[in-house]
């Protein structure tokens, strides 16, 4: 039953990332990959707040660990799509925006899921 869990929230994550990224492309330049970025800080700041409500709070089931965190926000970030962005503006010849978009995806990443993590902890007490 796990497994199925985890496929459906790997569906209804990966449409979630069609939609966003969708959305975000169809409102930004093409030139930079805004939609991943976009959808790796939401699912790091979605992640955080499921760590805490999950994990450590343990407000909502382990099973819902499966669904949400593994197969929803697996299928919802992406880091193939992230390190294929970067190699792309790097062989097109935009080294620097490659460097900015590697180092700050990491960087707003790491931002996101810390504040999620703080926050969800300040307001679950």
């Amino acid at each position: 039953m796990h497994w199925f869990a985890v496929a459906f929230g790997g569906a209804l994550g990966a449409m979630a990332r069609y939609a966003v990224s969708t959305w975000v492309f169809d409102s930004t330049s093409h030139k930079f990959p805004y939609a991943t970025l976009t959808v790796n800080m939401l699912g790091s700041l979605v992640m955080g707040i499921l760590f805490v409500v999950i994990l450590e709070k343990g407000m909502l089931s382990p099973e819902m660990r499966g669904i949400l965190m593994i197969g929803f926000l697996g299928s919802f970030t992406t880091f193939s799509t992230f390190s294929l962005d970067a190699l792309g503006l790097w062989q097109n010849g935009h080294l620097f925006m490659a460097l900015v978009y590697a180092l700050g995806t990491v960087v707003l990443c790491l931002a996101a899921i810390s504040v999620a993590v703080w926050l969800t902890r300040l307001f679950l007490i």
